[in-house]
């Protein structure tokens, strides 16, 4: 069976700095040169933990058991116990940290991290995955709380050959099941072209400062999803994603902008 581990030393230094506060596991194994980031915006999804076949590559550790178990657990003080918490709605696993995995064919499951119903998979979705290649994987649509089911899918972070270091780099990513093809717009700039459900577009580079992002419909003018006051540094590689239902208008689970850092 493969095995997994996180990729970067940052993580390491995270989770010792993190005395008595939730970490992420740290999944020991050999050098590898694919690298996944798991996003679970499915609306209403519960939380859940990432599985690539039986392996499980996202987790919450917490070294201070509340409330004490009875007899005392020694791993409460040690290694840790892992958290029921999972990677939340809305969420990314591991910190927003890319897991390294080895190339191959692997399917994929977001399983309930929560005591209720526990490793039951929400979704499923099988990918081969290429060497020196970098990937996000969502669980997407809407949650079928009866069904326990969700959808899912995978685009390639394609990265700009070379980086100009003065320029920000941004691309727009469609995880909402219910939308029409979209575009993002940077202030007045168009990140790309429409981008439809379950697609990402190319990285555009632009000048780093703050912007006013919006999404709107194909051919429209129209803003159905706005963020105001994003910062973009320059130097960095960043993937904006729109989540949630076209329809809501509950805070939770209407249309949101998420900005995530790939590099």
């Amino acid at each position: 069976m493969t095995r997994i581990r996180l990729i970067t030393a940052l993580l390491t230094a995270a989770v010792l700095s993190a005395c008595s506060k939730d970490g992420v596991q740290n999944i020991s194994g050999p050098t590898a040169g694919s690298y996944v980031k798991f996003f679970n915006f499915a609306v209403n999804a519960p939380s859940v933990n990432f599985y690539a076949n039986d392996t499980k590559v996202t987790a919450i550790s917490s070294t201070s058991c509340t409330p004490p178990s009875t007899p005392p657990n020694p791993a409460c003080t040690s290694t840790g116990v892992e958290s029921t918490t999972g990677t939340a709605y809305g969420a990314v696993g591991n910190g927003g940290l890319y897991s390294s995995i080895a190339p191959a064919q692997y399917s994929f499951a977001a399983k309930i991290s929560a005591a209720t119903d526990n490793g039951v998979s929400i979704a499923k979705l099988s990918s081969t995955l290429a060497d020196g290649k970098y990937y996000s994987l969502y669980t997407s649509g809407v949650y079928d709380p009866n069904a326990k089911s969700s959808d899912a899918f995978i685009v390639e972070d394609d990265f700009p050959p070379n980086i100009d270091f003065t320029q920000t780099y941004v691309r727009f990513v469609n995880a909402v099941w219910n939308s029409q093809p979209m575009t993002l717009y940077a202030n007045a700039s168009a990140i790309g072209g429409n981008v439809p459900y379950k697609s990402g577009g190319a990285f555009v580079a632009l000048p780093a400062g703050v912007y006013d992002l919006a999404a709107r419909p194909s051919g429209s003018s129209t803003n159905v999803v706005t963020r105001t006051a994003v910062s973009f540094v320059a130097g960095r590689v960043y993937t904006v994603t729109v989540r949630g239902d076209m329809v809501s208008t509950v805070t939770a689970t209407k249309p949101a902008l998420d900005n995530t850092a790939n590099r």
